[in-house]
């Protein structure tokens, strides 16, 4: 846990005027729904500001109240790289290593002005100035809302800021079901609701928005392309860029595949295999002891949380999957018990 003091936080906004909210490659729940949240507290406080993503992220995310002031990198460089530059305060949200933003990580090193990460990854780098930073957090959404509550702005918290908080703290939480999951998190989900958000509407905006080919995709992966190692208690799945191709692939469209292995008896780790452009896209799950941030740091230059981490590889699919059966065969079986 490393978390400046209210008084530091309070002193860079009250100098800036222009605020840029940095989230990491490929946006997820939590990395949208915190920048947008933080994106309306500030405009409360009347601050110019602009939530900028690397790339783009998934459809069943575009509901969010202020998605189309989103800045889109991949889409807007120069006019993105001109806000950042005019910048006199960056906060960094969800990602705490500048390679997680590609080039962008370029754009924002560069601009000499304050930086405050809020995130709950592990083994954060030393980027930024200011920090509000716990790994026990179940996720960056719920740092915002402990973050807006340092401030003294709990009471500015209204029904967009509590949409965009609940709808990170549901996705990265795997609808409250995995072990980050706190007392606390749900004490604020209670407040979240007493604020006026429909939790259901949510849940349906997020996870009843498929399209016809993202649901036949989800059945090719787990009825063609889902390997079982029950000696191992593991489980993977793979998937290349012709493969999704098939299935006119969205963005978006294999979130959360990674966890389906997971529900079969017996099997505490589960490793998903997307090739994007080229490189080999890596996501691991586990349940109880066995570690994939250290996993994913050792073998596939990622990284994450004790059970939930990516990586990636530039060698083949072919490479890659069996690189993970050999690692598995050497894991202590007591971890994946």
């Amino acid at each position: 846990m490393q978390k400046n003091k209210a008084s530091e936080f309070k002193k860079a906004l009250d100098k800036s005027n222009c605020i840029s909210i940095v989230t990491h490659w490929s946006p997820d729940g939590d990395a949208m729904g915190s920048s947008l949240a933080l994106y309306h507290f500030l405009k409360i406080l009347k601050k110019k500001v602009k939530v900028i993503v690397p790339n783009d992220y998934p459809g069943f995310l575009k509901w969010l109240p202020g998605n189309k002031e989103v800045l889109n990198y991949s889409f807007e460089c120069k006019k993105t790289e001109s806000f950042i530059e005019k910048s006199d305060l960056i906060f960094t949200l969800d990602f705490n290593a500048v390679s997680r933003i590609e080039e962008l990580g370029k754009v924002i090193v560069k601009n000499p002005c304050v930086k405050i990460m809020i995130d709950h990854h592990q083994q954060p780098e030393n980027y930024a100035q200011l920090y509000y930073h716990d790994v026990e957090a179940s996720s960056t959404c719920e740092l915002i809302y402990e973050f807006i509550t340092l401030l003294k702005g709990k009471n500015l918290i209204n029904t967009k800021i509590a949409t965009c908080i609940y709808t990170g703290i549901l996705t990265d939480t795997g609808g409250f079901r995995f072990p980050s999951t706190s007392a606390k998190t749900h004490k604020i989900i209670a407040d979240l609701i007493e604020k006026g958000i429909n939790h259901s509407d949510i849940y349906n905006a997020v996870h009843d928005d498929n399209t016809e080919n993202r649901l036949k995709l989800l059945g090719y992966c787990l009825s063609e392309k889902m390997q079982v190692f029950p000696q191992y208690h593991a489980a993977l799945i793979s998937l290349t860029q012709k493969e999704q191709d098939q299935f006119n692939f969205q963005r978006g469209d294999t979130e959360g595949v990674v966890n389906y292995p997971l529900s079969i008896s017996g099997i505490k780790l589960s490793a998903f295999f997307a090739e994007r452009d080229g490189v080999i896209k890596i996501s691991f799950r586990s349940k109880g002891k066995f570690d994939v941030n250290v996993f994913a740091r050792k073998y596939f230059s990622g990284g994450g949380h004790k059970n939930a981490a990516g990586g990636k590889s530039n060698e083949t699919m072919l490479m890659v999957v069996e690189k993970f059966k050999q690692l598995i065969t050497e894991i202590d079986v007591k971890l994946l018990k």
